[in-house]
């Protein structure tokens, strides 16, 4: 397949990959819905706005998948009334359900970022994880996310790829795939068929196109900025545990997921937590934003 050649091809491809990836999603990404996430998810709207999270009494999620952060914000009372969008209907569908398991009340619709169907003013809290980087046109979508906002109201994204530390990210995606067969004996586990946590080979394939932006720090400032954004604030987090958790993730990936040992699992689990604590206490706010894999932005609605 040959890239998307305009955003409503880019928006097509994403709305079919997502539709197929979004059953086996949360087991794809190891997403945890217990305190472990919670912390996860807290953390790292911690980082963005730079201390600790106001309560919330009307949130907007754009591109919430399986409901990750929208769902752990309203857990933990952060998030009065939440509303979940995403281009995918099949990720709404895994939202909802995940919802119902959780016996929270959420509000759903499918719909692109750059073409909101609220009104003015209709949030107090605009945020997303891992979705900006999707959005073909990002001052169309930075428009919307200041028109639905209340005057003083925050935007808050987490998880963008920075555009040097998706290049180092590379190395050890590189690195794992040419141990794979070594690892996957010394574990016993099968090979996996290609794309089979992506909804099959001919979905998988979608995968390579979906992302349409790397970011540099400034890029992100820029449009948040000339949307009419203030206080715009973006960090960097995660560089060893980025690179430890890829490693592990793209050996993963190879393998039938029912044959990796649990024992093979806790270290890995364990490890990326670990690591994060490093990044945070020893990297994190002493190297410049560009080198760390993931960028968070936070910024203002004036008013």
């Amino acid at each position: 397949m040959s890239a998307p050649s305009s955003p409503d091809a880019i928006r097509e491809v994403n709305e079919r990959y997502h539709d197929g990836a979004a059953a086996h999603y949360d087991s794809k990404w190891g997403i945890d819905w217990g305190e472990v996430g919670r912390e996860q998810v807290l953390g790292k709207v911690e980082k963005a706005i730079g201390g600790p999270i106001p309560a919330f009494a009307r949130s907007l999620e754009i591109g919430a998948g399986t409901g990750y952060f929208s769902l752990h914000m309203q857990m933990a009372g952060l998030v009065g009334r939440a509303t979940c969008t995403d281009i995918s209907g099949g990720m709404i569908e895994v939202l909802q359900a995940n919802a119902t398991m959780l016996e929270l009340d959420v509000e759903t619709s499918v719909c692109d970022a750059e073409e909101l169907p609220f009104e003015d003013g209709s949030f107090d809290l605009v945020f997303g994880h891992a979705v900006l980087h999707h959005i073909p046109d990002l001052d169309r979508a930075f428009a919307e996310f200041l028109r639905v906002l209340a005057p003083g109201g925050m935007i808050v994204f987490a998880g963008e790829p920075s555009r040097y530390g998706d290049r180092l990210a590379q190395v050890p995606k590189v690195a794992a795939t040419a141990v794979a067969p070594a690892w996957r004996a010394a574990i016993g586990a099968a090979a996996a068929p290609e794309g089979h946590a992506d909804g099959g080979e001919d979905n998988h394939e979608l995968e390579r196109h979906v992302d349409v932006h790397a970011f540099l720090p400034a890029d992100l400032e820029r449009a948040a900025g000339d949307a009419g954004f203030v206080d715009v604030r973006v960090t960097g987090e995660e560089l060893l545990a980025n690179w430890f958790g890829w490693t592990n993730r793209a050996l993963e990936h190879t393998a039938v997921s029912d044959e990796i040992p649990d024992l093979w699992r806790q270290y890995a689990f364990r490890g990326y937590l670990a690591l994060q604590k490093v990044d945070r206490s020893l990297l994190e706010g002493r190297l410049p934003a560009t080198v760390f894999y993931n960028l968070l932005l936070s910024a203002r609605r004036p008013g």
